[in-house]
């Protein structure tokens, strides 16, 4: 009597088994069938784009190769080049600050501040 019951049991859980399995590959095959019905579906729908696309570039094409040019302009311009002249023959006085600045800087001095900068004698800031 036993034995008839593990028997009957290891039975239930190999029949259990087989019927997991062929549901797993039942629903493996029906994913695989959807995806590749919407693959399809996107490869038929971007065919057909491209046709559309195709046919207007087409059409475009004939229409401009239609257009004939009526207006032809040439541009003869003259190409004029001012010169402004950057240094200009200055005479800067030699007991000025900026001769004395001038002097620092062949020199090699800094010549960042003239010498009676910062003197006690120049008006206060308002």
């Amino acid at each position: 009597m036993i034995l008839g019951l593990k028997v009957k049991a290891l039975i239930g859980v190999a029949v259990a088994a087989v019927a997991f399995g062929v549901g797993w590959t039942a629903k493996g095959w029906l994913e695989d069938s959807k995806d590749l019905a919407a693959m399809t579906a996107a490869q038929l729908m971007a065919n057909e784009i491209r046709e559309d696309l195709g046919a207007v570039a087409r059409e475009m094409e004939s229409q401009i190769s239609k257009i004939k040019p009526t207006e032809t302009i040439i541009d003869r311009g003259i190409v004029r080049e001012i010169q402004t002249p950057v240094f200009r023959s200055v005479c800067i006085p030699p007991d000025s600050d900026s001769f004395r600045m001038l002097n620092n800087i062949a020199a090699g001095n800094d010549p960042r501040e003239p010498a009676d900068q910062g003197s006690q004698d120049s008006a206060e800031p308002d």
